[in-house]
């Protein structure tokens, strides 16, 4: 399975969902790749220094000796690995458009790999450029993580529309997993409302798990650490816990 975590929209917590819903299936004992394609690298300085990555997915994507399975290094979470990113990454858009093989270029450097792990997850920028559409290509299932405001929909329909295109086209087999909620301050009564309204929108696509707003989901990347060994009895170490089962459930 790959599941890329998208959403266009910034700050609502999808590099959070994906380097701990990572760690959590990786815990099961599942073999699992963390692919970071967000030029910002959140995702690979939440488990590396990102001075020791000689070579990231920039390079794999923009070459065609280097190999997939090149930039691959283990993280210390047993069974999590990664494929770091680095800021070159931002250059990639540009390489890629007008390519014929532009939005294919992920899915076909990670064919030969792909069947060494059990799940896949797929960090993307806050945008539905080349590079997003990249990932949904390569991928099997997309999770949105929605923030718990009052902004929560803003641009929700245009990434929908986004993956029926791929969809449509190149990859008719992508589905949409699910929506999680994220950042939720259960104390006020807006958030309340906005949970309502987003559970009107996707129906039972909405997962029944809702991660809430935790200072220590904010300070374990700069640990280096996931959330279960940074705070492993903390509320947010639970709902993604609670999180990743939903998921297996459903795939």
């Amino acid at each position: 399975m790959i599941i890329t975590v998208a959403n266009q929209k910034g700050g609502v917590g999808k590099t959070t969902t994906a380097i701990n819903l990572a760690a959590a299936v990786a815990n099961k004992r599942f073999k699992t790749l963390l692919i970071d394609l967000d030029p910002q690298s959140n995702s690979t300085m939440s488990y590396v220094d990102p001075r020791s990555v000689s070579r990231s997915m920039f390079d794999v994507l923009v070459s065609e000796e280097l190999s997939f399975k090149d930039v691959i290094i283990p993280t210390a979470v047993p069974n999590l690995f990664l494929a770091p990113s680095k800021i070159a990454l931002a250059k990639l858009e540009s390489k890629l458009i007008g390519e014929i093989d532009g939005p294919f270029r992920l899915k076909d450097k990670i064919k030969d790999a792909a069947d060494a792990y059990d799940y896949i997850f797929i960090d993307t920028p806050p945008t539905l450029g080349m590079i997003t559409v990249n990932a949904l290509v390569a991928s099997t299932h997309v999770l949105v993580p929605i923030q718990s405001s009052y902004f929560a929909l803003e641009g929700t329909d245009d990434l929908l529309e986004t993956i029926e295109k791929i969809k449509a086209r190149p990859n008719p087999n992508l589905q949409l997993l699910g929506v999680v909620i994220t950042m939720h301050d259960k104390r006020t009564t807006l958030a309340r409302d906005i949970h309502e309204q987003i559970g009107e929108v996707f129906g039972d696509r909405l997962f029944n798990t809702i991660i809430t707003k935790s200072i220590r989901l904010e300070e374990s990347p700069a640990y280096k650490e996931s959330i279960f060994t940074f705070a492993p009895k903390s509320s947010g170490a639970m709902e993604y816990y609670s999180l990743s089962e939903e998921i297996l459930s459903r795939v």
